[in-house]
């Protein structure tokens, strides 16, 4: 058995658009449905692009704290892990490695080593806004 309210004594306001029948309090789906997952940005893959800048800077830049932590607590580098940062340091560092060249070799390292991570982060972050730009 369903609702009916009085016929006499209307509760609906005049100017009720639900007055005269029923209508959909909310749109369909197919009003305002473009076929893309709910929470997806129109585009053409530069927000992909712009997290996949992010993760590759900040991999890198995850690489250079370590080399410089390892040469500075002094680590074991025939560890293979050691030598894997190492190396990988060696490679992204891009002939920054001996920008500054201090009399301390410690001081030095953390400087050149420094200064690419900073680089890397910068030029990223670059990127990052010229692939977000509108």
């Amino acid at each position: 058995m369903s609702y009916r309210p009085p016929r006499g004594n209307d509760p609906y306001d005049a100017n009720d658009p639900y007055r005269d029948g029923y209508h959909e309090p909310y749109p369909r789906r197919d009003d305002y449905y473009d076929g893309r997952s709910p929470g997806r940005r129109r585009g053409d893959g530069r927000e992909t692009a712009a997290k996949v800048v992010r993760m590759v800077v900040a991999v890198v830049v995850i690489i250079f704290a370590l080399h410089v932590l390892f040469v500075v607590l002094d680590a074991n580098q025939g560890n293979g892990f050691v030598s894997l940062i190492y190396t990988l340091a060696q490679t992204f560092v891009l002939g920054l490695g001996d920008v500054f060249t201090p009399d301390d070799a410690l001081l030095g390292v953390i400087l050149n080593y420094g200064l690419a991570a900073l680089i890397w982060f910068i030029v990223g972050q670059f990127i990052i806004k010229l692939l977000r730009r509108d």
